[in-house]
């Protein structure tokens, strides 16, 4: 194994193919930024550039692209508190208010080193212990995919603030939500109305669109100009993260990035699931978890 990950990294470090990679990055932040252009849609629009390149560049270009593509909603989510992807909405709760405070520059580093710290761990974890981490996965029947869902939704149920009660019912009309569509078994369409738009469910993009650009534009709408800017001012701050973000930071960040491994490695398993369970995680092992949201 490790004579194939020296040879791999004496192809890869090569300063064609890191320029292929470079460029599969600054593609994929560009798209990522874009609200409901997943990676997948991204790779499969900019397939054709890579067609004319040698099979290594072709496939770090690709690579480029995919973790460029998932890093990149964060920046909005942050920013502007518009989730790129679904899994970014838990971005949403704590960078938008940090950004609102002068540390939008610190949240997004910290987003993009945890992004890097757990795509390498996912990676090392991939590269040793695929054999039993496959073993595990087909293990997986329908009972242990239920539970694992069931803990999701207990997981997004306990990122409410408020009244365990509210954020219990949120759940289950999100399940309702998910009800509307193409039954998987039968073809049927269940909830929708006869319109073809809804025979593939509710778009989850355009739900977090809804839940948190909309809302945020409705809280504004009231206001004069002078307020509605004071109140969506992103103020200016440094850019690098202090020692003690760090340092605050890497419990987290190994924890989460553990748990993406995990997750990640079971079949039909999402970001989305991994970041709602890595958060929840987070709140309930922290000694401060009102700070959260």
């Amino acid at each position: 194994m490790l004579d194939n990950l020296l040879l791999g990294f004496s192809v890869a470090l090569t300063f064609s193919n890191l320029l292929y990679a470079f460029i599969g990055v600054f593609v994929g932040n560009l798209i990522g930024v874009l609200p409901g252009i997943g990676a997948l849609a991204a790779i499969a629009m900019l397939l054709p550039i890579t067609y004319g390149l040698d099979p290594t560049g072709s496939l770090m270009m690709l690579a480029g692209i995919y973790y460029g593509t998932s890093f990149g909603g964060a920046t909005t989510s942050i920013l502007l508190n518009i989730p790129g992807t679904v899994s970014h909405a838990v971005v949403c709760l704590d960078g938008h208010p940090l950004a609102k405070k002068g540390r939008a520059g610190p949240a997004i580093f910290m987003a993009m080193f945890a992004s890097f710290l757990g795509v390498s761990i996912g990676t090392l974890f991939m590269t040793a212990f695929s054999p039993w981490l496959a073993q595990v996965a087909f293990s997986f029947g329908p009972a242990e995919y239920f539970s694992l869902m069931a803990m999701g939704l207990l997981a997004a149920s306990t990122l409410s603030s408020g009244s365990a009660v509210r954020a219990i019912a949120a759940v289950v009309i999100g399940l309702i939500f998910g009800c509307v569509g193409t039954d998987p078994n039968s073809g049927v369409w269940r909830f929708t109305f006869d319109l073809p738009d809804l025979a593939d469910g509710v778009p989850l993009v355009a739900l977090a669109l809804a839940f948190f650009g909309v809302s945020d534009v409705l809280a504004t709408a009231g206001l004069l100009p002078s307020q509605a800017r004071e109140k969506t001012a992103i103020t200016k701050g440094q850019v690098r993260p202090t020692r003690q973000d760090m340092k605050d930071s890497a419990g987290a960040m190994a924890r989460g990035s553990l748990l993406g491994a995990f997750i990640g490695a079971i079949p039909g398993m999402g970001g989305a699931l991994a970041a709602f369970i890595s958060y929840a995680t987070e709140k309930n092992v922290s000694k401060n978890p009102a700070q959260f949201g």
